[in-house]
């Protein structure tokens, strides 16, 4: 959704913008591009991978762009408060960390059970599925997956590790088959155990969390933020945010429901620029069938 995403940030020459999920820096080649000769980039990505492959990407636009490992989550006094025109991130998995069977995000060809963003911390898919007690496990199925089976799942790997610890994608993947048989779905039955395994090594949402509080700050009055979603979970989240950002109150911590006497009054902090999520066209979802879960959603600062 480049196009998309290039009329939502409208980069401009003389003005900041921030990528806080860089990847191989296509979205970032872009806006340098648009906003060419004075528009400048701060961009990140804690996967070192991506961090190298942007590095080589952005080269040409040496003096106009500062990049770094770092989970956007944890910008810190990197960036000032108040000084971008716009800031995107593109969440979830890259087109590059799926294909790369040693980093263990697919289950389609074989490799380690990996699926770190970042290979310098320490817990691996492994380590989850080879440690935590069934019960933690079958909330992570549910929680981060909507895995309906979970409990069946986490009870089976538990039984299954006692013999043999899990080392391998495919290894994990043809014990939920054995557990979940297909029957005809066109979705593999470890979909959903590995998008939850993956969101909790990496810490996901809690990141997702904190990166968009610390990404507004950033933001001038009249910026805007981005945010490209490619799974439920994540989307909700973004969009409970930014509608909370549109509205004129606050509720007290941990209120559940929306009470009219509990509001307390406060400025909006910003708008809505679309009330719905901007999708993929037909003609980009034919060309890359991985964009057709995106979902684009945009906020201006006040």
């Amino acid at each position: 959704m480049l196009a998309e995403v290039l009329a939502a940030l409208r980069p401009r020459a003389g003005k900041r913008y921030f990528d806080g999920c860089c990847g191989g820096a296509g979205h970032g080649v872009a806006i340098l591009e648009a906003s060419a000769q004075t528009g400048f980039l701060f961009a990140c990505d804690r996967d070192g991978d991506a961090v190298a492959v942007a590095t080589e990407r952005l080269a040409r636009f040496a003096g106009r762009f500062e990049l770094r490992r770092l989970n956007f989550a944890d910008l810190g006094d990197w960036i000032g408060v108040g000084s971008c025109a716009g800031a995107l991130l593109d969440l979830g998995v890259s087109s590059y960390q799926l294909d790369t069977a040693g980093r263990g995000f697919s289950f389609q060809q074989e490799g380690p059970l990996d699926m770190r963003m970042d290979r310098d911390q320490d817990a691996t898919a492994a380590d989850l599925v080879n440690t935590l007690p069934a019960e933690e496990l079958a909330s992570i199925f549910w929680e981060f997956g909507d895995e309906r089976e979970s409990r069946r799942i986490a009870r089976a790997l538990v039984r299954e590790r006692t013999m043999r610890p899990f080392e391998t994608t495919t290894q994990l993947a043809e014990l939920v088959e054995q557990v979940c048989p297909r029957r005809g779905r066109r979705a593999h039955p470890a979909t959903r155990v590995f998008q939850a395994l993956r969101i909790a090594v990496n810490d996901e949402l809690g990141s997702l969390r904190r990166g968009l509080r610390a990404t507004v700050e950033i933001l001038e009055p009249g910026g805007r933020l981005a945010v490209l979603t490619f799974q439920s979970l994540e989307d909700r989240l973004v969009r409970e945010f930014m509608r909370a950002e549109a509205k004129d109150y606050d509720l007290p911590k941990g209120c559940e429901t929306d009470q009219p006497h509990l509001r307390r009054e406060r400025p909006p902090r910003g708008i809505l620029v679309s009330r719905k999520a901007l999708l993929p066209s037909a003609a980009e979802q034919a060309e890359n069938p991985r964009s057709r879960s995106a979902q684009l959603r945009v906020i201006e600062k006040l």
